[in-house]
């Protein structure tokens, strides 16, 4: 046999011995060619993703992940939503290496993301398995579902202060303002991404919006950008009442410390879910699909629930910590913020900072 031969024969028998490893990894359900997917990431053999999500809480994620596919590096960079934005949009301007794969608590930087073009299309074959509202034109896909909560400190703020409805938080801070100055937090909605869509989300749901602004002003409220920061506060005694932080950070905050308890509002309850889109120039294409279908589905979905601890959003993943159970709880409180671009009417620049003048103004955070 000459080389030629003897190379031809080597090739021919590991694309047989690749094939039927690629066959076993496809889920049930998925079309066989996804298997030419697989072999095509393996190829590609590496994974870039920026995300806004902590390395600690995606790191069950991406150890499941590179089990399931070990020929992948997983590259995972943790940064906040604007940083994560700027990153991306001058890296794609400059021509040069950026994320494969984007993933962002700030639905709407990474709807406006989506506007601008930068999001590669791709039909997930996990996609009927979430909330039709979860799904825009398979470029941007919701994969958790996390409710905003106030979050108190149990040792200090008495049960009957505990508010249950916006309008009972109003009441609170109004009649006992005295008591409540300078003990309640919320997020800086300048400097937070998260924090300014759930304050303007707010203003749609909420009539009595301003007249609660007003009301954190009057009680001297402290702003943060990080949910961390905020809960640390709380459970010291700093602050008593944190309003709008994530319900999955304080549902696993919660578990670890006693001082700490949240409260799901029963009037309405808004619900942001981190936002997945593949880049449009992305180098890695085909890495980047497999996680995205893994973080869809079922198993993903699973530890996104049990490990991550970040509410999974498939409705057949039950359990503490899920969207099924989330919704039997609490049921038509929850109100979901679509991924859809209706929810860049207030990322316009002059209505950004139209919105947080006037925010600045009640909250007296000039």
């Amino acid at each position: 046999m000459n080389k030629r031969t003897l190379l031809a024969a080597l090739v021919a028998s590991a694309c047989v011995m690749a094939a039927p490893y690629a066959a076993a990894l496809i889920p049930a359900g998925y079309p066989a060619t996804y298997a030419k997917t697989i072999e095509a990431a393996k190829k590609e053999g590496k994974l870039v993703i920026y995300s806004t999500t902590d390395t600690k809480l995606a790191g069950s994620l991406v150890k499941d992940f590179k089990a399931l596919y070990p020929g992948i590096q997983v590259e995972y960079n943790d940064m906040n939503s604007t940083e994560m934005y700027s990153r991306f949009v001058s890296e794609m301007a400059a021509g040069g290496a950026s994320a494969d794969l984007l993933w962002n608590s700030s639905m709407d930087l990474q709807m406006k993301l989506v506007s601008e073009g930068y999001a590669a299309a791709y039909k997930s074959p996990e996609a009927d398995a979430i909330p039709a509202w979860a799904n825009y034109q398979d470029t941007a896909y919701g994969t958790t579902f996390e409710p905003a909560v106030l979050v108190y400190n149990k040792r200090l703020v008495p049960a009957g202060d505990v508010p249950a409805t916006h309008a009972a938080l109003l009441a609170l801070l109004t009649t006992k303002a005295d008591k409540y100055r300078d003990k309640v937090t919320t997020y800086d909605v300048e400097k937070s991404g998260v924090g300014y869509l759930l304050t303007t989300s707010d203003q749609a749901q909420n009539k009595q919006f301003w007249d609660l602004a007003r009301a954190f002003g009057k009680a001297g409220v402290r702003v943060q950008s990080s949910n961390g920061t905020m809960m640390e506060r709380i459970s010291s005694g700093e602050q008593l009442i944190g309003y709008n932080i994530l319900g999955s950070y304080a549902h696993a905050r919660a578990k670890q410390d006693p001082s700490l308890g949240y409260v799901v509002m029963t009037d309405y309850s808004l619900v942001l879910s981190r936002v997945a889109s593949i880049s449009k120039t992305a180098r890695n294409p085909n890495a980047a699909r497999l996680w995205l279908d893994y973080m869809l589905s079922k198993r993903g979905q699973t530890l996104i629930a049990n490990e991550a601890q970040l509410f999974s959003i498939r409705p057949d993943v039950t359990g503490d910590g899920t969207a099924a159970d989330l919704a039997r709880k609490h049921g038509a409180a929850l109100k979901p913020i679509p991924v859809h671009p209706s929810i860049l009417s207030h990322m316009e620049q002059s209505k950004r900072l139209a919105f947080i003048k006037s925010w600045k103004e009640a909250t007296g955070k000039k």
